[in-house]
């Protein structure tokens, strides 16, 4: 694990997110992999983040912070963005909305096996309120 560079290989996977490149997914994510605890695989993951874009047609994910320490990569996306329709539960309809995502990955061999996820869904609250 340690001739991997992890930095790299999660720039990489995040270039294929905002690209919606899925014929290369495979390449960064395993089979196997399980989202916040539950095996979803990977076209169950791929279907995720297709979803996503689909209610998110603006999405584009910022790495504001990142730090590596193989086997795992610890994350926080940035997001400014107009979902269409409600996210995260909440009635957003059209509305622009600015959040993070704090995201821990664990990797087998070069490739994410494991993903746990919480967005700040209180940061998309004020923002509906205040507007």
């Amino acid at each position: 694990m340690g001739e991997i560079n992890l930095s790299q290989v999660y720039r990489g996977y995040i270039a294929c997110l905002n690209a919606q490149d899925w014929s290369k997914l495979g390449g960064f994510v395993r089979d196997d992999v399980k989202y916040n605890g539950q095996r979803i695989g990977l076209s169950g993951y791929r279907e995720m983040l297709e979803r996503d874009f689909r209610e998110i047609p603006d999405l584009r994910f910022e790495i504001q912070l990142l730090v590596c320490e193989p086997p795992r990569i610890a994350s926080r996306l940035q997001f400014d963005c107009t979902p269409i329709d409600t996210f995260l539960g909440l009635p957003v309809e059209g509305k622009r909305v600015a959040f993070a995502e704090n995201v821990f990955y664990e990797l087998l061999g070069n490739k994410i096996h494991e993903v746990w996820s919480v967005i700040d869904k209180a940061a998309v609250e004020r923002q509906l309120m205040t507007s």
